[in-house]
């Protein structure tokens, strides 16, 4: 039995166009054509596909996944076996983390106008105060850490609602470019970093390009923002990074 390329896709839970690029660059190329040309993907194929999307969740690029399914000296029981040491690894360190979040929530009062009911409900797993003397500390002597704190002091829990799910729709977006292969200083990619860097004007201070590519180095330099855009999908960090790099260079 074989299948089409959108059955393929929504089995997978992939795009239409991540298929076709992967066909593109060698990495998958279905094992039938229809007399249309139309492709179609047999047994082989899925379990080819499936290595695939397990390298790709844990962070790997795409040169590197070839490299490793195309691996002659490893059968397909080795990768299964390396896929999942990795994956226990990983989840072993996001419930430390997240053990340690709910500890923090539970140990600090709140200086957000939200009771910590509300709180929990609008910021899920983090908790922003975590951090707020070691920020202060680096930043408090700046003009932006001081318009960031006036702006909001004024903030509601609706309005902290509202900031939360445009970060995290933000998040969504460049994940999705990232699982889909899209180079990080491709247009698309770079238009999304944009977008973060005018929702941080919008909701906190005027951050410049230049200032934006700083905050880029933090998301990989300090671990806590890493894991982060870790828990979000793998490779994110260095991903989101890369795009506010290319989208500040192209603005210069």
């Amino acid at each position: 039995m074989s299948y089409s390329v959108g059955q393929v896709a929504a089995f997978a839970g992939v795009t239409v166009r991540t298929l076709h690029h992967y066909d593109e660059i060698g990495l998958l190329q279905p094992g039938e054509r229809n007399h249309a040309g139309h492709r179609r993907y047999g047994e082989d194929d899925l379990d080819r596909l499936q290595q695939i999307l397990f390298y790709r969740e844990l962070g790997f690029p795409l040169d590197e996944v070839a490299a490793l399914v195309d691996d002659p000296d490893v059968d397909p029981r080795e990768h299964l076996r390396r896929q999942h040491d990795l994956l226990t690894t990983r989840i072993e360190k996001l419930q430390k983390m997240a053990a340690a979040v709910e500890h923090a929530m539970e140990a600090r009062r709140m200086n957000v106008r939200l009771t910590p009911e509300e709180k929990f409900e609008v910021f899920g797993d983090f908790d922003p105060d975590e951090h707020a003397a070691e920020v202060e500390e680096r930043w408090g002597h700046t003009d932006a850490y001081k318009e960031s704190q006036c702006r909001t002091a004024a903030y509601t829990k609706d309005d902290w609602k509202r900031l939360t799910a445009q970060l995290d729709a933000l998040h969504r977006k460049m994940a999705d470019l990232l699982a889909e292969g899209v180079a990080a200083d491709s247009v698309v990619a770079m238009d999304v970093a944009e977008e973060h860097r005018q929702f941080i004007c919008g909701a906190y201070y005027e951050c410049s390009h230049e200032q934006h590519t700083c905050l880029g180095e933090i998301y990989v330099a300090d671990e806590r923002f890493t894991a982060t855009y870790e828990a979000i999908r793998a490779g994110l960090a260095g991903y989101l990074r890369d795009a506010i790099l290319a989208n500040a260079a192209r603005h210069q």
